[in-house]
């Protein structure tokens, strides 16, 4: 009997196909960034003062400096209050200059807002200020939670529906709440619409990964998660250059929006998992899939090879029980886990914190970008050189010495700072593009989508926490920074009881994963006209 992997030595393990689904797949990551512009590029704190026009109506003929002097308390340093002012009253401005105010109330008008870096943002827009300040952590909490449902959501979804559908729902929930974002009057319908994003971005970028991946050979499987994250870096430094031009951050989301929707019309011809087909039992469909990949990458698949193919009716009817029956993929399961989380927690943390460094934000969302190009790169090399186990310890051990280091170098060194933030993004795109390929390789076909659903969750998980942890800033500025680079320190120390998965095929049962043997070599012994075809 043969099985899935035989059959794709045959189709051609990186043909044409397989780069044009990968391609294809990967292209919408470019723009996955995109979704948190509208809450990276904003001034936490910008020049403002309270609408106090109301003593317009007593004298309309006040000057601006008459207007805030009879109207706004003074803080101790002198400068207007940013968040009272005095309570208005119905007397005529002579009885106001006599006798001034003194009772002060909040800005129950609204705000006026002095010249900032951009036209408009969620800040000025919603009037993010004052009280309601920390409803920015809350804007990008609540974004990474829509992506932690999203990959609850949609990778169980993928197991049972398919890993088609499950890629191509998603495009469609970032197109319509993309769009309902750019239109959204107050704060609170910007968060659901960002919850959804959310969701729509997280089932999406979990389902992509594994579907390019099942139809890529052994020797190019790193690419499917690397390409990925190559085109997200690409992303990153247009980002840079797209906010630079559109400082309104309702035309970047239309902008967006208008991309996805020309995504959506090819995502619907996108082909299904063969080895997903396979494992369901649905074997016709999976043949004809390979034959037509095969044609595509200009290769024959023997007839005798696609009568021999296996028919896997594996369906997973006990989902996540499967890992937690076998204590060997328990103990990786949590491993892998914590490691993303933990990896991810440094990675926004960095990320969210970059204003705070003393350069100008383009140059550093630029530099984020541009860093993690050649990181991709020669993540993509050395896995084929050095192994999975090898690489991820020492990344994630560099990642968190980086971070430690920041502690180190005073906020007056906006160089040192920024260099220390950029090597840790360097070490943390490598170490996380590891992760990705270790959940896929892990664990068997019946669970693979849900183990990166979890492990998707587990990321989201950390982003989702890393705005809260810079509220613990308050107490010490040292405190954030302290608590994640322990968790990288302590996840690449992890590393050390994961196994090695180079150049072995993708575990189809809990034996095979268990053992994690060689799979490819001993099937392609077992059959000899395969050695034919290679000839």
């Amino acid at each position: 009997m043969a099985d899935f992997g035989e059959i794709l030595t045959s189709v051609g393990e990186f043909g044409l196909f397989q780069k044009l689904l990968l391609i294809a797949l990967c292209f919408p990551n470019c723009f996955q960034s995109f979704f948190l512009a509208s809450l990276l590029f904003i001034e936490s704190d910008p020049e403002r003062h309270c609408n106090t026009d109301w003593i317009l109506r007593a004298d309309p003929n006040l000057t601006t400096d008459d207007q805030l002097n009879l109207t706004l308390p003074r803080e101790e340093d002198g400068t207007f209050s940013r968040c009272r002012m005095f309570v208005p009253v119905d007397w005529d401005i002579g009885a106001i200059r006599e006798y001034g105010l003194n009772e002060t109330t909040g800005c129950n008008n609204g705000w006026v807002y002095g010249k900032t870096m951009y036209e408009a943002t969620i800040v000025t827009d919603f009037d993010l200020v004052c009280d309601k300040a920390n409803l920015v952590e809350v804007v990008q909490a609540v974004m990474m939670a829509g992506i932690i449902i999203g990959s609850l959501v949609f990778g169980p979804f993928a197991e049972s529906f398919g890993r088609k559908r499950a890629t191509q729902i998603p495009v469609v929930v970032v197109l319509i709440f993309a769009m309902t974002t750019a239109l959204c009057p107050n704060v609170y319908f910007y968060l659901v619409s960002q919850l959804f994003v959310g969701i729509g971005g997280g089932g999406y970028r979990v389902n992509c990964v594994i579907l390019a991946t099942e139809w890529i050979g052994v020797s190019k499987r790193s690419f499917g998660v690397c390409v990925t994250l190559l085109l997200g870096a690409v992303g990153q430094c247009v980002l840079a250059g797209v906010i630079y031009l559109i400082r309104d951050w309702r035309l970047a989301q239309l902008t967006i929006a208008c991309v996805y929707a020309v995504i959506v019309i090819y995502i619907w011809f996108i082909p299904e998992s063969a080895r997903w087909l396979l494992n369901r039992g649905r074997t016709e469909e999976a043949k004809q899939l390979m034959v037509k990949a095969a044609a595509i990458n200009k290769r024959t698949v023997p007839d005798s090879l696609l009568e021999e193919v296996s028919v896997k009716d594996n369906v997973n009817k006990e989902g996540i029980k499967t890992i937690f029956r076998s204590s060997l993929l328990t103990r990786y399961f949590f491993i892998v886990l914590f490691a993303w989380f933990s990896l991810n927690v440094t990675f926004y943390s960095l990320y969210l914190g970059m204003g705070n460094f003393g350069f100008s934000i383009f140059l550093i969302q630029l530099m984020y970008g541009a860093i993690e190009i050649p990181a991709i790169l020669l993540n993509m090399w050395l896995l084929e050189v050095f192994g999975r186990r090898i690489l991820f310890i020492f990344t994630a051990l560099s990642a968190g010495l980086c971070s430690v280091l920041t502690l180190a170098v005073s906020q007056g060194y906006p160089i040192a700072l920024t260099a220390l933030a950029v090597g840790a993004r360097f070490f943390l795109i490598w170490s996380c593009s590891i992760c990705g390929i270790f959940v896929q390789e892990l664990f068997p076909t019946s669970v693979r989508q849900t183990a990166t659903a979890f492990g998707n969750m587990s990321a989201r998980a950390g982003g989702l926490v890393a705005p809260l942890l810079s509220i613990l800033a308050t107490y010490h500025w040292a405190i954030p920074t302290t608590i994640f680079s322990s968790l990288t320190l302590v996840s690449g120390f992890l590393g050390f009881l994961l196994p090695e998965t180079r150049r072995k095929e993708l575990p189809e049962s809990t034996n095979e994963a268990e053992g994690n043997r060689n799979v490819t070599t001993a099937r392609k012994e077992s059959v000899p006209y395969l050695k034919s075809t290679e000839l």
